[in-house]
C-alpha cells in the first residue's frame, strides 16, 4: 500500500452540492443542445426526463460506492475496488477523456457568449485562468462554485419568469427531425441533455476533502440533482412555448466553437431572454458564469482522477504531486494543456464526444455498484440491483448512440475507443506480463 497525503476535509454538504449545482448549470445549458432536445416535437419533455432518469439510477449508484469508498477517483477507485484493475481503469481514461473535452466545450461555450468572432482565443485564455485558480486549492473553488450556483439558477429562473409574464406568441406545435428518424432523434436528444446532467459526478471525486463523506456525499449528489432536473424541465417548457424548434434549427448543424461556424446566430438562452425583454447583458454574464464555474470543478476533479490514476502508476508518478494547497497542479496543467488544444480542433461534436465516454464511465460505475450489492460490502446506502442495472444498460447504450452521432468520420470515435478501452487493456496485458 503507497503512503498518500490526505488532504484535510474542509467541504460540508452545502458546499459540495454548490459544486455539483455549479458542474451541471454550466455549459450545457447554455449550449446548443436545446435544438436537438426541441427536435424531437411533443417528445421532447420526455428526452430530458430519460436522460435525467439515467442520471439519477447512475448518482444512486454513485453515491452508493462513494459511500463505502469516500476516496479521491470516483469510478476509477470504485471500479478497482470491486472489479479489477482494469475495468477501474477504463472509468478512468473515460472520465479523463471525457471531462478533459468538457472543459473544451465549456471554454467554447464562454468564448461565444463573451467575445463573438474570437471564441477559441477567448476560450484560451479561460482555460488558462480556470488551471491558475484550481491551483490555488479546492476551498476557493467549493466557495466560488456556491456562489455561481446561487446566482446563476437565480438568473436562468429569472429570465423563464420573464418569458412567461411577457407571453410572447407560442408556436403552433413541435415538430420531429426528419433527417435521422424521430426514434434516431429521440435518443440523439436524450444523450445530449445528458451532457447538462453529468456534472454531479464531481462531488463524487472529492471523497477525501468533505466532511462525513458517507452522510454528505450521497445528500449532495441527489440535491443537487433535484434542483438542476426541475430548472432544465422549466428551461425545455418555456423554449418550446415561447421560441419553439424552428427558431432553434440553425443552431444545430452551427457546430459550437468549430472553426469557421457561424457564430452570427442567438443562442437558445439569449432567444429566450429576447422573449422576455431581459438585456443581453444578463445572458452573456450569466452565461459566463456558469460556464467558468463548471470549468473550474471540472478540471479540479478530471485533476483528482489523475492523481488518483498516478498513485496506482497507471499514469506517470509526477502527476500525483499536491501544492501546498493540496491541489493536483500537475495533472490540472496537463488537462488545461489538452483543452486548449481541443479549443483549436474540429471535425466532431465535441459535446456528444464527451457525453459517450462520461456514459462509459457511469457503466463501471454501474456494474461496480452490483456487484459491491451482491457481495453485501455496502455501508449506509443500498441502491437496488434493478436501478443500477437499468444505469448500465441505459449509459451503454445512450454511449454508443452518442459516438456515433458524435461525427461522420470514424477517425474520431477510433481515437476515443482507443483512448478509453486501448489503452487500459494495453496496460493491463503489460503488467500481466511483467508479474
Amino acid at each position: 500500500m503507497r503512503a498518500v497525503t490526505t488532504p484535510a476535509r474542509r467541504i460540508g454538504v452545502v458546499a459540495a452540492t454548490g459544486i455539483g449545482v455549479g458542474s451541471m448549470l454550466g455549459a450545457g445549458v447554455f449550449s446548443d443542445m436545446w435544438a436537438a432536445v426541441l427536435d424531437t416535437g411533443d417528445w421532447y419533455l420526455a428526452a430530458i426526463a430519460l436522460a435525467a432518469l439515467v442520471a439519477l439510477a447512475n448518482a444512486l449508484s454513485t453515491a452508493q460506492l462513494a459511500s463505502r469508498y469516500p476516496v479521491a477517483g470516483g469510478a476509477y477507485a470504485y471500479g478497482r475496488a470491486e472489479l479489477g484493475a482494469f475495468p477501474g481503469h477504463v472509468a478512468g481514461a473515460a472520465f479523463l477523456v471525457g471531462k478533459t473535452v468538457s472543459v473544451a466545450v465549456g471554454a467554447l461555450v464562454l468564448g461565444s457568449y463573451v467575445l463573438p468572432g474570437h471564441a477559441q482565443w477567448t476560450a484560451t485564455a479561460a482555460v488558462a485562468l480556470a488551471w491558475a485558480l484550481n491551483a490555488r486549492g479546492i476551498t476557493k473553488t467549493a466557495t466560488g462554485a456556491t456562489v455561481i450556483a446561487v446566482v446563476v439558477t437565480l438568473a436562468l429562473v429569472g429570465i423563464v419568469c420573464a418569458a412567461v409574464v411577457v407571453d410572447g406568441e407560442v408556436p403552433q406545435g413541435l415538430r420531429f427531425a426528419q433527417e435521422s428518424g424521430p426514434v434516431a432523434a429521440f435518443l440523439v436528444a436524450a444523450s445530449s441533455a445528458f451532457f447538462a446532467f453529468a456534472g454531479y459526478a464531481r462531488i463524487a471525486t472529492l471523497g477525501e476533502e468533505v466532511r462525513e463523506p458517507a452522510r454528505a456525499i450521497p445528500r449532495a449528489i441527489m440535491v443537487a440533482l433535484a434542483v438542476v432536473v426541475s430548472l432544465y424541465l422549466a428551461i425545455a417548457w418555456a423554449l418550446a412555448t415561447y421560441v419553439g424548434a424552428d427558431a432553434l434549427g440553425a443552431l444545430a448543424s452551427r457546430g459550437q466553437g468549430a472553426p469557421g461556424h457561424d457564430e452570427s446566430l442567438v443562442g437558445p438562452i439569449e432567444q429566450l431572454a429576447a422573449v422576455g425583454h431581459v438585456p443581453v447583458i444578463v445572458v452573456t454574464v450569466t452565461a459566463a458564469l456558469a460556464t467558468f464555474g463548471a470549468m473550474l470543478a471540472v478540471m479540479a476533479g478530471a485533476g483528482r482522477t489523475a492523481m488518483a490514476m498516478a498513485r496506482e502508476r497507471d499514469l506517470p508518478a509526477p502527476l500525483a504531486a499536491q501544492g501546498s494547497s493540496r491541489a493536483p497542479w500537475r495533472a490540472e496543467l496537463v488537462v488545461a494543456l489538452l483543452a486548449i488544444t481541443l479549443v483549436w480542433t474540429s471535425g466532431a461534436n465535441l459535446l456528444l464526444v464527451s457525453v459517450a465516454t462520461v456514459l462509459t464511465y457511469y457503466a463501471v460505475a454501474n456494474l461496480a455498484a452490483i456487484r459491491q450489492r451482491v457481495a453485501g460490502r455496502t455501508e449506509n446506502l443500498r441502491v437496488p440491483v434493478v436501478v443500477s442495472m437499468c444505469g448500465l444498460v441505459a449509459s451503454l447504450a445512450l454511449a454508443g448512440v452518442a459516438l456515433s452521432a458524435s461525427t461522420d468520420d470514424v477517425a474520431p470515435a477510433m481515437v476515443v475507443l482507443a483512448l478509453v478501452v486501448g489503452w487500459p487493456a494495453v496496460s493491463w496485458v503489460v503488467r500481466r506480463r511483467r508479474a
